[in-house]
């Protein structure tokens, strides 16, 4: 026998005994009246007022267990036997086992509650239809200003009421929020995060990031500040270099060439990180129409005479569109793409220029070479700041490592993103994608549909 029907056995024996003993004990009560109708001589009428009397002792029975289950009262354990008591002690044992899970469910969720409110993050359970507040941890009072139990029930947007965050739920909170002022304590900065917590609830986090963001502003005004006062000598060191002549000391030659070459990188190097530490520190960019294609002819030629006739490189312009957006800021990041095209691609190999639509409505600048390629494990870390695929790559071409950083900066300022795609020994592609607000349509364009 397996243990499943040895389960069923055990199982149905109580219930199968209450019903023998119902079964004997009504019978016996019937033999007994229908003897003494016989012995009075009325058997069928005694027989019948018997029936009668057990039909009413049975709907009593029932009547007393509906009223003790409408009522919730807590059952008492059965005694007795027979069907009655049988049901009896059925309902009181599921009465002990829910009354045991929601024990249960209530440690749970009071240890979720209380894991919830030690967390030194806000927490904000939100309804997703109108987003009013069902509850909040002890954190969102020092964070976002809350007060329990007065905020319950009032709209997240009525009490926190910082135009940023407002706009970014009315958008719909896709993305999370960074560096927002916070409605709590003076000087705190907020990030925000909103999660999908169950089909009518959402859940709002908001980390206090302040120290973060001093520590990065610490950061930024180091490098900043380094690369100000690196300036000067460097000045001074390409005025003396300048002042001898390789001509004047032969000997000298070879080592003074090193040494302007060096100083030279140097000095690109502190100019890129003044240029990556301005961008570092700003929100915005003026935005103003960039006619792209004077700049894409302008591009076109800077390449060509850096690869002076050794690569073939070929501009695709389909988009037909200008851009909104700063004209300096991003020549600088497609000029950084280009340069590096042609830079890491051998003689001999192709660059690709090629600004077209999306299917999203948007357009995207992209630069694909045949050079060497980038092995996977590089693409997520090319933007970092001096990060080199292999460590005399940048040195030999002359790059400082901060191209990319700069080129992704400048994006992140128009909304816009850099995609990386290489296969190593196939070359690579680099695009700039820009959304399609920031996609004006071209005035000889405008032109035309106008007329």
């Amino acid at each position: 026998m397996t243990l499943s029907v040895r389960h069923r056995f055990r199982a149905s024996t109580p219930y199968k005994r209450a019903w023998q003993h119902t079964a004997l004990r009504l019978l016996l009560i019937l033999l007994a009246v229908l003897g003494v109708g016989v012995w009075i001589g009325q058997p069928w009428p005694l027989l019948c007022a018997g029936l009668l009397g057990v039909l009413i002792w049975h709907y009593a029975q029932l009547h007393g267990l509906l009223g003790l289950l409408n009522r919730r009262r807590r059952l008492s354990p059965p005694r007795g036997q027979g069907v009655f008591s049988e049901l009896s002690r059925v309902l009181y044992e599921r009465q002990r086992e829910g009354q045991a899970r929601k024990r249960r469910l209530l440690g749970t969720l009071r240890a979720f509650r209380q894991a919830a409110a030690a967390l030194p993050d806000a927490v904000v359970v939100l309804s997703r239809s109108d987003q009013r507040i069902e509850w909040f941890n002890k954190s969102s009072e020092r964070l976002l200003g809350l007060s329990y139990p007065r905020d319950l029930d009032n709209r997240f947007s009525n009490l926190v009421r910082t135009p940023r965050v407002t706009a970014w739920l009315e958008s719909g909170a896709e993305e999370p929020l960074l560096d927002v002022q916070g409605t709590g304590e003076e000087g705190l900065r907020l990030s925000m995060r909103l999660i999908d917590y169950t089909a009518e609830e959402q859940l709002l986090i908001a980390r206090d990031v302040s120290k973060l963001l001093h520590l990065e502003q610490v950061r930024r005004d180091f490098v900043a500040n380094v690369s100000h006062e690196l300036r000067t000598p460097l000045t001074v060191l390409h005025g003396y270099l300048d002042m001898l002549e390789p001509d004047d000391v032969p000997e000298w030659a070879s080592v003074l060439g090193e040494m302007r070459r060096q100083s030279g990188r140097m000095t690109q190097i502190v100019e890129d990180l003044l240029t990556l530490s301005q961008l570092e520190s700003r929100d915005s960019l003026p935005l103003e129409r960039v006619e792209m294609a004077p700049m894409l002819a302008s591009l076109l030629a800077e390449a060509e005479a850096m690869s002076a006739g050794r690569h073939r490189i070929v501009l695709e312009d389909s988009a037909g569109c200008d851009l909104l957006g700063s004209a300096k800021e991003l020549h600088s990041a497609f000029s950084n793409l280009i340069i590096n095209a042609v830079r890491y691609t051998p003689a001999g190999g192709d660059v690709r220029v090629e600004f077209h639509r999306s299917g999203d409505g948007g357009v995207g600048l992209c630069v694909v070479d045949t050079g060497p390629g980038i092995a996977p494990q590089h693409l997520a870390r090319l933007t970092e700041r001096f990060y080199r695929v292999s460590t005399s790559r940048s040195r030999d071409s002359g790059g400082t490592g901060l191209g990319l950083a700069i080129v992704k900066h400048i994006l992140q300022l128009h909304h816009a993103q850099l995609r990386l795609e290489s296969e190593v020994g196939r070359g690579s592609r680099f695009c700039c994608a820009f959304i399609a607000r920031h996609c004006l349509p071209r005035d000889d364009e405008m032109a035309d549909t106008a007329s």
